[in-house]
């Protein structure tokens, strides 16, 4: 098996490999059982017909398409013309198939993608644990000893990749809905701007919040999904590691790290260091008062209240208690409330901004803890919510931010996934992107130290 996407399609373009070859292997790879509960439905056909014709340009000797007709799954969020949209829930069950795809999964069928599925997810992307009491919970495979959540809300799409059911997997990030599950397995997750991909045929959670893009196996690859899906082209900046400025966030960011976690950030600054990086640790106070101004439930729980609020009236029955819950937050915002959030983020953003500037990128962990059992938050609510709040607590600075960062995998050899977190503010994903390639990097180049 190549190592990620893109050297898989070196292979086909160069006649080296076929398309149906790796189809089949990644779809003998989302085969229960290790694969139970990964997706709801999967478009076989249509995915053979992709790696068919790749296999037809690279034998003709014509240019090939960015994809290859490699794998790539797609999150239950997003409209894929024939097929149901039912996004986690068996609220959405009885929707018809959808008329056209979502422009998000236009583009990756564009570009030659081999869509197999639809991933499961966290209904409705209401939380970062994965957790489906619907369709089942995806089980995380980074650790065969004990099961373990996947993260999510793209629980799903992540273990997709980590399995070599996709090479890829489209999802969403409202709050950390794409890093979250990549820190737990290993993986590459990247939200971009949320400006930048479209998000049209994709059920949302949060309007000012939801973001379209990707989990993958490297960097480069998160460059290649990024521009296929933002319709745009990176342009990376080659600077050594020595050439950025790159902060460590204290406030908040640092809380709660449990020992795996304090141990692998801890490394991978110094190897960093040890390379040349330039990293300064800085106060970020301004990070301690989104509690404040979320306390009132913020985007996700007005605006997703906004969306189901019929639903709920003639369906809360069959919704997941845990996220009818965090649905009916929403109900107590007003309008005045509502505003005030609004003014309240934008004056957040300016303060931030002002205090991260000169500096290229900051580098958190993604989520302070390894993923925890299933069984600890199977039937234990208050478990639930405390580990949901940790999860999303640092990446969803960022969406708050409008800004955009890459989680890559931190950890050694022989320990449980730990992510890197990289971020910075709008529209800087060139920059954050050209960052994680330096760092992932630096860090391959150490990683038996």
């Amino acid at each position: 098996m190549h190592t990620d996407l893109s050297a898989a399609r070196t292979a086909v373009h160069a006649g080296r490999q076929s398309a149906l070859a790796l189809l089949a292997e990644a779809q003998a790879a989302a085969e229960p059982p290790a694969a139970r509960h990964v997706f709801i439905r999967t478009f076989g056909e249509q995915a053979q017909a992709a790696a068919r014709a790749a296999d037809l340009a690279a034998a003709a000797g014509a240019p090939g398409l960015p994809l290859a007709g490699l794998a790539i799954s797609v999150k239950d969020l997003f409209d894929v013309a024939g097929h149901p949209t039912t996004a986690g829930s068996v609220v959405l069950a009885d929707a018809p198939p959808a008329a056209r795809d979502a422009t998000a999964v236009a583009r990756l069928r564009q570009a030659g993608a081999a869509l197999v599925g639809h991933t499961n997810m966290t209904e409705f992307a209401f939380s970062g644990v994965g957790w489906n009491p619907h369709y089942g919970t995806p089980v995380n495979p980074s650790d065969t000893s004990v099961e373990r959540i996947p993260g999510g809300s793209t629980s799903g799409g992540a273990v997709s990749v980590a399995l070599g059911a996709a090479w890829a997997a489209l999802g969403s990030d409202t709050g950390g809905s794409i890093r979250i599950p990549a820190a737990l397995q290993g993986l590459v997750g990247f939200k971009n701007t949320a400006c930048l991909t479209p998000l049209d045929g994709c059920v949302p959670l949060s309007t000012t919040l939801d973001t379209a893009c990707a989990i993958t196996k490297s960097v480069r690859d998160a460059v290649l999904l990024h521009e296929i899906l933002a319709a745009r082209s990176v342009r990376l900046q080659a600077r050594p590691l020595s050439g950025w400025r790159l902060a460590v966030a204290r406030t908040t960011m640092l809380d709660g790290m449990d020992d795996t976690v304090a141990d692998a950030f801890a490394q991978a600054l110094q190897r960093l260091r040890d390379q040349g990086a330039q990293i300064e640790e800085i106060a970020l106070a301004e990070l301690a008062e989104l509690a404040d101004i979320q306390a009132t439930g913020g985007f996700a729980a007005a605006e997703s209240w906004a969306w189901h609020r019929a639903r709920l009236q003639a369906s809360e029955d069959r919704y997941d208690p845990r996220v009818a819950q965090r649905i009916r937050r929403g109900a107590a915002m007003g309008a005045a409330d509502y505003i005030d959030l609004i003014q309240a983020r934008r004056a957040w953003i300016a303060r931030v901004e002002q205090r991260l500037a000169g500096f290229d990128a900051v580098l958190s962990p993604t989520v302070p803890v390894v993923a925890p059992t299933l069984a600890s938050i199977a039937e234990d609510d208050a478990e639930f919510f405390r580990v949901n709040a940790l999860l999303l607590r640092n990446p969803s600075v960022v969406n708050m931010l409008d800004g955009c960062a890459l989680s890559l995998p931190c950890h050694r050899p022989g320990q449980l996934p730990v992510g890197l977190m990289v971020w910075a503010g709008h529209l800087q994903d060139d920059t954050v992107l050209s960052v994680s390639l330096a760092i992932e990097a630096a860090l391959a180049a150490t990683k038996g130290d």
